[in-house]
């Protein structure tokens, strides 16, 4: 058991349990529903900000406006131009550029401000989390999960509303960071890919595998997220030094990369592809 901080916010303590049965990585204690909301609450959370003063959330935004190219061309790769659901979909870059290439979009965001921006500046069709069960069955045929599958409290109830949005040969692609990466082991209790407890849930290859075996999914294929190992490096830098050190951050980004390339394919952070496993 690991006792980590929250350095970006409030800087509670929190354990990380190893479930002896199923081998997942939880959060411990884990906040009751009604406080989780305080954990998201600042313009620092840049998925849900977009503000752009700093140097690191300059190459945030930098890095995310690149990504979205790469994603485009992933799931494209797959699927034909159709109908797509975006969980967790923030401040709706995604589900604009989607749009912008004649893409059906609907985005599901539980936070006010970020949605609120999505309508307002995209005119997404952008709903309350509370929305999601209204949807139609069977209708998407892409859903996808950017670094939101370990922020939701109830894993398998998620799972299996996924399972009846998705159409049959529907695609499913999740990105998650994972723990077993060399920059989460080089910066241990500090590797920002904790981010306690905004993260619940902290998965490997393993575990995410056997949550979607377990509500009939199959992972096909697995992608690396090469610029995440650089960007955790560099908030990992600054919860263990108090200084954004941008050259150690970018020699352990490089690090972590070559050490997942050549050996055990461990990236900061995964996107996996899965198909339901009937079809």
């Amino acid at each position: 058991m690991m006792q980590v901080e929250d350095y970006f916010l409030t800087h509670e303590s929190f354990h990380l349990s190893k479930c002896s049965r199923c081998g997942f990585l939880i959060t411990n204690p884990r906040p009751v529903a009604s406080d989780l909301s305080k954990y998201y609450q600042s313009t620092d959370y840049l998925s849900h900000s977009k503000k752009k003063k700093s140097a690191t959330s300059m190459l945030y935004n930098l890095v995310k406006n690149y990504s979205l190219g790469k994603k485009y061309q992933l799931i494209t790769r797959f699927k034909t131009p159709g109908i797509l659901l975006d969980i967790g979909s923030a401040t709706g870059e995604f589900l604009h550029y989607f749009n912008k290439k004649n893409w059906t979009v609907t985005g599901i965001e539980p936070a006010e401000t970020p949605r609120g921006f999505s309508i307002e500046t995209y005119g997404l069709h952008v709903l309350q989390e509370e929305k999601i069960d209204q949807l139609p069955a069977g209708h998407f045929d892409v859903v996808t999960l950017w670094h939101v599958l370990e922020h939701v409290p109830d894993l398998n109830g998620r799972m299996e509303q996924i399972s009846k949005l998705l159409a049959p040969d529907g695609l499913l692609v999740i990105a998650l960071p994972n723990h077993l990466s060399w920059d989460a082991q080089h910066y241990g209790n500090y590797w920002a890919g904790y981010d306690v407890p905004r993260h619940l849930y902290h998965f490997t290859p393993d575990t995410i595998s056997k949550l979607l075996s377990k509500h009939g999914f199959e992972i096909f294929k697995t992608e690396p997220m090469k610029f995440d190992a650089y960007y955790v490096s560099l908030l990992s830098e600054k919860y263990q030094s108090g200084k954004s050190n941008f050259l150690a951050a970018f020699r352990n980004g490089l690090k972590s990369n070559k050490s997942a390339k050549h050996r055990n394919a461990n990236y900061s952070s995964l996107i996996y592809l899965a198909k339901k496993i009937n079809n």
